[in-house]
C-alpha cells in the first residue's frame, strides 16, 4: 500500500485585474471599506479568483517528497534538499505533474483536503482542461482519502474546526508557523519573488501533516 500526503499553496489574483462585472459581484454585499478589503484579502481561498502556486507531496512511510512550484523568474533546474525534490513549472505544468504522481498511490492524506485542497485542484485542473487521474473526492467515509480535519473533529461531531497549527501545538508537533511564515503571507512572498520560500513552507506543512497522521493513528484511531 502506497500513501502520500498532499498540500497546496494558492495566491489570489490582483483585485484590480478582475473585470468590472466580477468586481461588482464580489463586493455586492460589502457595506464598509473594511468588508471590501476583507473580500479582496480572501481571493486566495477560491479557485475562481486564485491559482495554485505550489503543490507538495510527501510519502509518510519513506519520508521522501516532491514539490512542484511556480517560478516567474529564470527557470530553475530541479534540485533536491532534505529528501525532497523541487521542480518548477506553470500552474498547468505543476498540475499535470501532480496528477502523474498521485495516480500511483493507493491512499492520500490531507488536512482539510476535502474542504480546500482537493476541490481547488479539481477546479484549477478543469480551467486548464486537465482531466483527473484519481478520485480526489471519494465518499467521505472511504479511507482512500484521509482528511485529518474530518478525523480530528469526528466528522463534525466536534463543531469547532481548529487550524493545523493549533493541532500541532496541542500535540507537541513542530508547526511550520514556527519558522515565521503563515499562509496569509504567501501572496506577498509570491509578489516579491520568494518562490522557493513558499515551496519550503509547503514542505513544512507536509511534514506537520505527516506527524499529525502518526499521532492520530497511534493515539486516537480505534484499532481492535
Amino acid at each position: 500500500m502506497s500513501r502520500i500526503v498532499v498540500d497546496i499553496e494558492t495566491v489570489g489574483k490582483d483585485f484590480e485585474s478582475l473585470d468590472k462585472t466580477t468586481q461588482e459581484y464580489l463586493l455586492r454585499y460589502a457595506e464598509t471599506e473594511d468588508e471590501k478589503e476583507g473580500i479582496k484579502d480572501r481571493l486566495s481561498f477560491y479557485p475562481l479568483t486564485a491559482e495554485i502556486v505550489t503543490i507538495g507531496l510527501l510519502n509518510p512511510d519513506t519520508q521522501k517528497g516532491i514539490v512542484f512550484f511556480q517560478n516567474a523568474g529564470d527557470p530553475l533546474l530541479p534540485f533536491e534538499e532534505d529528501n525532497v525534490r523541487y521542480e518548477t513549472g506553470t500552474e498547468k505544468e505543476i498540475l499535470e505533474k501532480f496528477w502523474d504522481v498521485i495516480k500511483g498511490h493507493d491512499k492520500f492524506i490531507t488536512f482539510n483536503g476535502r474542504g480546500f485542497d482537493c476541490p481547488f485542484i479539481l477546479i484549477r485542473s478543469a480551467v486548464h482542461k486537465i482531466r483527473p487521474k484519481k478520485d480526489l473526492m471519494p465518499n467521505r467515509y472511504n479511507d482512500t482519502h484521509i482528511d485529518l480535519l474530518d478525523q480530528l473533529t469526528f466528522y463534525g461531531a466536534s463543531r469547532r474546526r481548529f487550524s493545523l497549527d493549533m493541532w500541532c501545538r496541542t500535540f507537541g508537533i513542530k508547526s511550520p508557523k514556527e519558522d515565521g511564515i503563515t499562509g496569509y503571507e504567501v501572496k506577498d512572498l509570491f509578489k516579491t519573488g520568494r518562490y522557493i520560500d513558499i515551496a519550503r513552507y509547503c514542505v513544512g506543512d507536509l511534514r506537520a501533516t505527516k506527524e499529525l497522521l502518526n499521532y492520530w493513528e497511534k493515539y486516537i484511531k480505534f484499532s481492535p
